[in-house]
């Protein structure tokens, strides 16, 4: 085995391969890398229990063949090459890596006890690289990080039609994103889970251009574009349905601009110890923030309109949650549908201040009782 490739572009699909390798594993050779180069093209595969990635770089192959290495070395190799042409050969019991008057030698891993890495799903549909990803983006601040529950530290990937909804929940915040897609065929219906953190990792690594070709199969959902395929197991269980939980009655309704609220947040925040929460006292035309206690206080006064709802109302969040919550939204304006102490607020972007709320993008927070 024999080939040659431009330094980027190897090193390039090498860290995405690598990405899925586990981090410690009693089988030695799932922290191995596939290379397989045949006409021009050379394929890097890697996988763990929990998924799988293939990628596909342009090569000059000079006799074909295939090799499995330590896909960790071999990026900290790649990662050091000068500038250039790479040219990789596979000799005797060592894999060479050289360039521009550098060389490399990493031994390499039996491939005949290499698992067969899992096919690609039956494809369902495709949708826009972009929007999926900042989705992805949106929901996962929510998903948990307890492994002791390991549906909550997912993504639920419903799909609905035209329609594909992204949500993650800790129990203490919910966050739904919907968005529309291209099916298959118009009868395409799931309701899965998957890592946030595998999903987050996809999403972020497949590019911000074109569309993602979605994939479903028993156990596992696969991704590809341009060239690149990834497949990841699915979570057992379900998420709780939000429907419900969105309805508010009767709220009280605040609307503000959102950047000036985060940095508002952030700011008073840094007094704030723990899990100490950040207060917010809603009037008929300001709302005060203050955090923390005894000597170490902070405060600060902005706009807003009332459009709902009593004249007045405190309540109180977890301030990482509710800078999460509003760090996700991209629109100008914020509006928080409050029912009280210790109970859901519901925030959504708008346009304007006297926009219609838009349901494809919501977050759920759970106040807690404020701090006197």
């Amino acid at each position: 085995m024999e080939f040659r490739a431009e330094r980027s572009a190897f090193t390039e699909a090498v860290a995405w391969a690598a990405r899925v390798l586990p981090t410690r594993s009693p089988v030695p050779v799932l922290g191995g890398l596939l290379l397989e180069a045949t006409g021009d093209t050379l394929r890097i595969s890697g996988l763990d229990y929990e998924a799988s990635a293939r990628v596909e770089v342009p090569t000059d192959t000079v006799s074909a063949g295939k090799v499995l290495v330590m896909g960790r070395r071999l990026l900290d190799i790649c990662r050091v090459l000068p500038e250039g042409p790479v040219e990789c050969a596979v000799e005797g019991t060592r894999f060479t890596v050289s360039g521009a008057g550098t060389r490399f030698g990493l031994s390499v891993l039996p491939l005949d006890d290499y698992p067969a890495l899992p096919e690609l799903p039956e494809l369902r549909g495709a949708v826009d690289a972009s929007e999926f990803a900042a989705a992805v983006a949106h929901v996962a601040v929510a998903a948990g990080r307890d492994d002791a529950l390991p549906v909550l530290t997912g993504i639920r990937l419903g799909l609905d039609g035209g329609t594909m909804t992204l949500a993650a929940t800790d129990r203490y915040r919910f966050a739904v994103r919907t968005l529309g897609w291209k099916p298959e065929s118009h009868d395409v219906s799931a309701d899965v889970v998957v890592s946030a953190r595998r999903l987050t990792e996809i999403a972020r690594s497949l590019g911000l251009t074109g569309t993602v070709r979605v994939g479903l199969g028993e156990g596992s959902v696969g991704f590809e574009h341009a060239g690149m395929r990834t497949t990841v197991r699915l979570l057992d269980g379900r998420l709780p349905r939000h429907d419900k939980l969105f309805t508010m009655r009767e709220p009280v309704v605040a609307v503000t601009d959102r950047a000036p609220l985060l940095e508002a947040v952030k700011r008073v925040a840094v007094v704030a110890e723990g899990d100490s929460p950040v207060r917010l006292d809603f009037s008929s035309d300001a709302v005060h923030l203050r955090a923390g206690y005894e000597d170490d206080v902070a405060s600060q006064r902005l706009p807003v309109t009332l459009l709902e709802g009593a004249e007045a109302l405190t309540v109180a969040f977890h301030p990482a949650y509710l800078t999460d919550a509003l760090s996700t939204i991209g629109d100008p304006v914020v509006r928080i549908d409050l029912l009280g102490p210790g109970q859901r607020a519901l925030l959504t972007g708008l346009p304007t201040a006297v926009a219609e709320p838009d349901p494809a993008h919501r977050h759920l927070l759970m106040s807690v009782k404020p701090l006197l």
